[in-house]
């Protein structure tokens, strides 16, 4: 009995997933007002590529709003917050690769999704990542 609640304890603590505040951006409303983002960052994850077949790591990567200034916002650079960073269905949209010129139709963008809910906050397609 002491093992098993040994082995459920390890396996809670190794199975909280996690996001990173890596960032943040200054943005407008439709309507001029400006808000704080804080973009958030997932962990490592090893992606098959449809073309050469070759895996590489990469990181999942969005942004969601918040009531910060800039002042908090700096401060929250570092922190990490329970959840994870999903991939979203999305309406297709084009990306120009930069180190190689190509240009990738997709159709998927990432959100955070908090722990224990299937809501998801802050949909962000990768070419908005990248200007960021």
């Amino acid at each position: 009995m002491c093992t098993l609640k040994i082995s459920l304890y390890y396996f809670t603590l190794k199975s909280k997933t996690m996001v990173t505040v890596t960032n943040f951006a200054i943005r407008k409303t439709n309507d001029d007002r400006t808000f704080v983002a804080l973009e958030l960052t997932g962990g490592v994850e090893l992606v098959q590529s449809q073309n050469t077949g070759n895996f590489y790591a990469t990181i999942r990567k969005c942004s969601i709003p918040s009531t910060f200034d800039e002042n908090i916002a700096k401060m929250m650079i570092g922190q990490q917050i329970e959840g994870d960073v999903v991939r979203v269905a999305a309406d297709p949209y084009d990306i120009v690769n930069k180190q190689t010129g190509e240009i990738m139709t997709l159709q998927h963008s990432f959100a955070y999704r908090p722990k224990g809910s299937i809501e998801v906050i802050g949909e962000t397609k990768v070419q908005d990542l990248q200007m960021a």
